[in-house]
């Protein structure tokens, strides 16, 4: 997925979107003819000029009166354009009527069935838009079925037809777009869950509309630029102490390679000092590799007076131990990144869950879709239903930032804002990337970030490294935890 879009551009659920429509209305030209017209804009640019035909799928409802717009401008460009349109005319808004009604005087016609299937040069989706709520069925089913098999780019208005706008849930079947042109604004289904996989190459047109006058917005794109403000240059007089001391508790029997992960990572971007406090008895005493790292006993790391952030949660385990170590990190009044078995505990454990909730100073939760549903004694399912619903809910019940990892990770804060990161990919989904993002945020707070920074900054740059990375031919396919950290530092020293 690419967005076309920079650092803190707004997203807008639904309603949000509606209430801006509503309060732009009145003035002309009409919301349908702008958005039409940059829909058809973009759909020449990425025809690319082949001279093969255009097919057009117009919906029952506003989608489909932005695709007759789109059809008629194309057309008035001297593309051979064919619209399907199966839809009740009688039933279509004042609006979409309109739309139908200059397609025809522009000498248009509709057919309601698909022409015999040709070498098209672009299919244009306008079958529905940020309004549905239900599965697609019946004959729209067996258009978007036909349309993912066609042999042809796909240009989906709005968002793919089938993709709820809010969620990024597939609602039955959905478009597989190779280029989405948003209207007005971004929406948060476009970015997370399965919008990913289904928006190619997303591209914004806001029609002319100052939404934020309109209608603040409640969440923000993460993109590139975030890293520029994460943190000040270096001055050539500084030394290690200047860069702050990081302490990871966890690494329990069987998991020390968790909590080495998050401290090569907090190391590699830039900590003065890394102490690992280690669970296991029989833990190592040097990392051969990072020799740099200082291995302990969580005991001693916890004692330690020149920490300046905890991590908790790498490999920690369940154990009454790991229990103990963190409930007396959950009292330190340092900055604390929670991850993992850190989490689990806190779900399993309302006096650990009170201390959390309690603490003054920053903390930020780092969990994945299963760990959130527990912390919101949820099921998975319903997690990834309302990846938005259920971060803002994680950051309010806790107290804490709170990041929300998968396809289109999503930052909340207590106070209700919220952030969709735009990077990284599929050879994520491998063992031991949490524990490296862990690594990087505690990183930046180590260095003096301030924690809400330091997250979104991580986040983007724990995706952008696995980007980087893959760019490079390491993968996705076997994309490894540890080849992310060189990655990310380099991307943080050339921010």
């Amino acid at each position: 997925m690419t967005v076309h879009a920079a650092h803190g551009t707004p997203v807008y659920l639904t309603a949000d979107v509606r209430a801006i429509e509503s309060a732009a209305a009145p003035n002309p030209p009409p919301l349908m003819e702008r958005a039409g017209l940059a829909a058809a804009e973009v759909a020449r640019d990425v025809s690319g000029g082949t001279g093969k035909p255009v097919l057009v799928f117009a919906g029952p409802g506003n989608n489909g009166g932005d695709a007759f717009v789109v059809a008629r401008h194309l057309k008035q460009w001297f593309f051979n354009v064919t619209v399907a349109f199966a839809g009740d005319e009688k039933k279509l808004s004042a609006d979409a009527r309109a739309a139908l009604g200059a397609w025809r005087k522009a000498g248009g016609t509709v057919a309601q069935a698909l022409p015999d299937l040709q070498q098209w040069g672009l299919v244009v989706d306008g079958l529905f838009g940020i309004g549905l709520e239900r599965d697609v069925g019946g004959q729209y089913a067996e258009w978007i079925k036909i349309i993912n098999g066609l042999a042809a780019p796909v240009l989906a208005l709005d968002l793919p037809s089938g993709l709820q706008s809010d969620t990024g849930r597939v609602l039955g079947c959905v478009v597989r777009a190779t280029h989405t042109v948003t209207f007005i604004a971004l929406k948060p289904g476009l970015l997370t869950l399965d919008g990913p996989d289904h928006c190619g190459e997303i591209h914004l047109r806001d029609l002319g509309l100052d939404t934020q006058k309109l209608r603040p917005a409640p969440g923000r794109l993460i993109g590139r630029e975030v890293l520029a403000g994460a943190l000040p240059s270096r001055i050539q007089n500084s030394h290690k102490g200047d860069y702050g001391s990081v302490g990871i508790i966890g690494g329990d029997r069987g998991m020390v390679g968790a909590a080495l992960l998050a401290g090569r990572a907090a190391l590699k971007l830039g900590a003065g000092r890394v102490y690992l406090g280690l669970i296991a008895r029989d833990a190592p005493l040097l990392d051969a590799e990072q020799p740099e790292l200082m291995l302990r006993n969580a005991d001693e790391v916890l004692k330690l007076a020149n920490l300046t952030c905890l991590a908790v949660g790498p490999g920690l385990g369940q154990t009454p131990d790991a229990a103990f170590y963190l409930g007396r990190a959950l009292e330190s009044p340092l900055p604390l990144v929670l991850d993992a078995d850190g989490l689990n505990l806190v779900a399993a454990d309302p006096v650990l869950a009170a201390r959390l909730k309690g603490r003054k100073a920053g903390t930020l939760l780092t969990p994945h879709p299963a760990e959130a549903a527990r912390l919101l004694s949820n099921a998975t399912d319903d997690v990834q239903r309302d990846r938005v619903g259920a971060a803002i809910a994680l950051a309010k019940q806790f107290n804490s930032l709170v990041v929300l990892k998968g396809a289109g990770s999503v930052c909340a804060a207590p106070d209700g804002m919220w952030h969709i990161n735009t990077s990284g990919n599929a050879g994520m989904a491998s063992a031991g990337m949490g524990d490296v993002l862990t690594g990087m945020v505690a990183a930046l707070l180590s260095q003096g970030a301030e924690p809400r920074t330091a997250l979104l900054a991580a986040v983007y740059l724990h995706g952008a490294a696995a980007d980087h990375a893959v760019a490079r031919e390491a993968g996705p396919v076997g994309l490894t935890a540890g080849e992310t950290i060189e990655a990310a530092r380099s991307l943080l020293s050339r921010r």
